[in-house]
């Protein structure tokens, strides 16, 4: 046999060994291993990178794999993650399409900005890297500084890579709450009581907690927005709970709804100094564009809608009927 027959054997060996361990599952430490690839890294690093976080191969197989693909440097940063039965060809096909492995956090509407971190240092994934920051310091390290924290994150459910800073997801959330608020400003009747996005946000914060059925969020501001009108006091329960803070065992009493707080909308006229909760998107438009209504009053039916009055008669009517004899009620 010639030198060139043998040579040309053992090329096609070669390849054919290649090919095979190309398309042959990746042996891994456990079921699943995931890599942030961070932005800069070499073809080299990365491969050696997957073998430090669990891919059980020679690094320089991968990152002859890589380079032979011709596809290396299309490598895209970001969270990856790949399971059982994985090959080379699935985890290098996935880094140069960019197909991070996302995990998800979901925000509510009517959750405060403690309820908002509380569930933020849940989410795995994550680097907590406000943990021991004040909320002062979280605005300022957003660009925010001397801005109240509260109500300026917009409820959603926010997807996220593995080794995300919390930061970021707060980040995306201020900016949507900014776009949301900016586009429900631009919406808003000509004759509203209320002077800027901001009395806006606050508004509808409220709204939002005071609101049991999507139909009566319209109305509810309607409410709040011809009380503000008249200069008569808002007299809203949520804002004097707020005010309360860790104080509040679950049972507002008369002398919670007497003792004066910036939050008390009992003894203070006008809107409280800060949202009270996150209000989500239907809740700022309500805000700016209130129900065609003269009430003034409204009271809870018992099952999640409210009945609404012009006048203080009415309103005790409406009182007696649905709460204090809630048997009579239709």
């Amino acid at each position: 046999m010639s030198l060139l027959a043998v040579v040309a054997i053992a090329a096609i060996l070669v390849a054919s060994s290649c090919w095979w361990w190309v398309n042959s599952p990746l042996a891994l430490k456990s079921p699943s291993v995931d890599l942030t690839v961070e932005a800069g890294s070499t073809p080299k690093e990365i491969a050696r990178d997957w073998v430090d976080a669990g891919v059980q191969t020679e690094p320089w197989l991968l990152y002859q794999w890589f380079k032979l693909s011709g596809q290396s440097r299309q490598i895209k940063a970001g969270g990856y993650e790949i399971t059982s039965g994985a090959t080379p060809r699935d985890l290098l096909r996935m880094m140069v399409r960019g197909d991070e492995s996302l995990s998800f956090v979901k925000l509510i509407d009517g959750w405060t900005f403690l309820r908002f971190r509380e569930e933020l240092n849940k989410a795995d994934g994550l680097k907590h890297d406000t943990t021991s920051m004040t909320d002062q310091a979280i605005m300022t390290e957003l660009g925010m500084a001397g801005v109240p924290a509260e109500g300026r994150f917009y409820p959603d459910t926010y997807a996220y890579t593995k080794g995300t800073s919390d930061l970021a997801v707060m980040r995306r959330a201020l900016h949507a709450m900014q776009k949301q608020l900016d586009a429900a400003w631009a919406s808003r009747r000509p004759d509203l009581p209320i002077a800027s996005p901001e009395q806006a946000l606050i508004l509808a914060s409220i709204v939002e907690k005071e609101t049991g059925t999507e139909a009566d969020r319209p109305k509810i501001s309607a409410v709040f927005n011809n009380r503000l009108r008249i200069g008569m006091p808002l007299q809203t329960d949520p804002t004097v709970i707020y005010g309360l803070g860790e104080k509040f065992d679950g049972n507002l009493r008369k002398i919670d709804l007497l003792t004066d707080t910036p939050f008390n909308t009992y003894t203070r006229k006008g809107l409280p100094p800060t949202p009270i909760a996150m209000p989500g998107k239907a809740a700022l438009l309500a805000a700016v564009n209130p129900a065609d209504s003269r009430a003034l009053y409204f009271v809870a039916r018992g099952d999640g809608s409210s009945e609404f009055s012009a006048t203080l008669a009415e309103h005790n009517r409406a009182v007696n009927l649905y709460q204090r004899n809630p048997r009579k009620s239709p």
